[in-house]
C-alpha cells in the first residue's frame, strides 16, 4: 500500500490539531459571546425599569451621568 512519508503525515496531523484547537477555541468565545448577550438583555430591562421609576418620581427628564443633575423634558404638543 502506498504512503507519503512520516514527516508529511507529522506535518497534517499538525495541521489538523491546530485546526482543531482553532475550532475549539471559537467555540469558547461563541458561548462566552452568547452569555454576554444575555446579560445585555438584563442590564437593559433593568434600565428599562429604573426609567419607569425616575419617570414615576420626576417626570420625563434629561439626566447628567456626572453630576446627578436633571432638566425636564418638554412634550410637544402635536
Amino acid at each position: 500500500m502506498a504512503k507519503i512519508t512520516d514527516e508529511q503525515l507529522k506535518k497534517v496531523v499538525e495541521q489538523q490539531d491546530e485546526l482543531s484547537s482553532i475550532l475549539n477555541k471559537i467555540g469558547v468565545i461563541e458561548s462566552q459571546k452568547h452569555s454576554l448577550l444575555h446579560q445585555i438583555a438584563e442590564v437593559n430591562k433593568e434600565i428599562e425599569e429604573q426609567k419607569l421609576k425616575l419617570e414615576e418620581e420626576y417626570g420625563s427628564i434629561s439626566i447628567n451621568l456626572k453630576t446627578g443633575e436633571y432638566t425636564i423634558i418638554e412634550k410637544e404638543e402635536e
